[in-house]
């Protein structure tokens, strides 16, 4: 069942920014070693805290856990008994079923939910458009921190955004900031004429013509934005673009945690994850991933000729 201690480890790392996937037994027939409730986390890397089944079942776990990290998108996975050679994994909306050659008992289904921390955007000022921005953000699942000079906080890898929205103040030092440290989007919320002006104290200042290229300015899309809120909401809507797919500024979106890859076992047919502690060899200069190692022990007696070294 669910633990307090992974309950409060999930919480832990959630608070912490951290990306991982929770991994829940919904349902188990007999004979298994879980139960409906049993939970664990699992990581980037494929390291896996917490009980979702034996090894067998943790190949599939740790593989499809890793697979919704990178889309986002929660799966329930059920793993079934082997049945029938050459038989590929089911694919359906929101699930997929697939065969475990060694599983020994009956079906798991367990439930992968990916925890993936809000971006971060940086709103500079305490105008009526950086409030709409933190009152409106929120809800789109942004995390808007308002920056108040050298007190509050500044801008650091993996944010979203900078949005410069007070009047005059604290607007360069901020923009230089997150210039320099790679944010990809930048805007400053200002009249053309203004903003030429801080561009201007920032290129006296010796920042790159490259860098100050990337400022937006006036911030937003171009959608005859009147009020606080509707100001806002245009900055928004660029921040998204920027986030989903990069669309409308020259710099990437922030990095992603790095995810562990996923081979084919080439004996069964089963994905597994390709980490540390999976079984493997090496034929041919290139590594081979197995689910077991029975499958390894069989590949490896067909191609005695070309297995390295363990």
């Amino acid at each position: 069942m669910m633990t307090a201690q992974m309950h409060r480890r999930a919480r832990e790392l959630a608070d912490a920014g951290r990306t991982f996937v929770v991994a829940t037994v919904v349902r188990a027939q007999r004979p298994t070693s879980v139960q409906a409730g049993d939970m664990a986390v699992v990581h980037p890397d494929g390291a896996i805290e917490g009980f979702v089944g034996g090894a067998c079942a943790e190949h599939s776990v740790r593989a499809h856990a890793l697979s919704a990290m990178e889309s986002g998108e929660a799966t329930l996975l059920r793993i079934v008994p082997f049945a029938e050679e050459g038989v590929p994994d089911r694919v359906e909306e929101g699930a997929v079923t697939v065969q475990n050659p060694c599983l020994s008992g009956g079906a798991i289904e367990v439930f992968l939910e990916p925890v993936v921390p809000a971006p971060r955007v940086l709103v500079v000022g305490e105008t009526p458009v950086a409030g709409a921005l933190v009152r409106i953000g929120g809800e789109l699942g942004l995390d808007v921190v308002r920056a108040e000079g050298d007190d509050g906080a500044g801008p650091r890898a993996g944010d979203l955004a900078l949005v410069a929205a007070a009047h005059g103040r604290d607007e360069p030092g901020a923009l230089r900031a997150a210039l320099e440290a790679g944010v990809p989007y930048v805007g400053l919320v200002a009249s053309r004429a203004r903003g030429d002006g801080v561009l201007g104290e920032l290129r006296g200042e010796g920042v790159p013509e490259e860098l100050l290229a990337r400022v937006d300015v006036p911030a937003g899309l171009d959608i005859g934005a009147a009020t606080p809120a509707e100001i806002a909401l245009s900055i928004l809507a660029r921040v998204v673009a920027v986030r989903r797919d990069g669309r409308g500024e020259t710099a990437p979106p922030p990095a992603t945690p790095p995810v562990a890859a996923t081979a084919v076992d080439p004996v069964c047919g089963m994905t597994v994850a390709a980490v540390e502690g999976t079984p493997s060899l090496e034929i041919g200069g290139a590594t081979v991933w197995f689910c077991c190692e029975g499958c390894r022990s069989a590949y490896a007696a067909q191609h005695q000729h070309a297995v390295g070294p363990d």
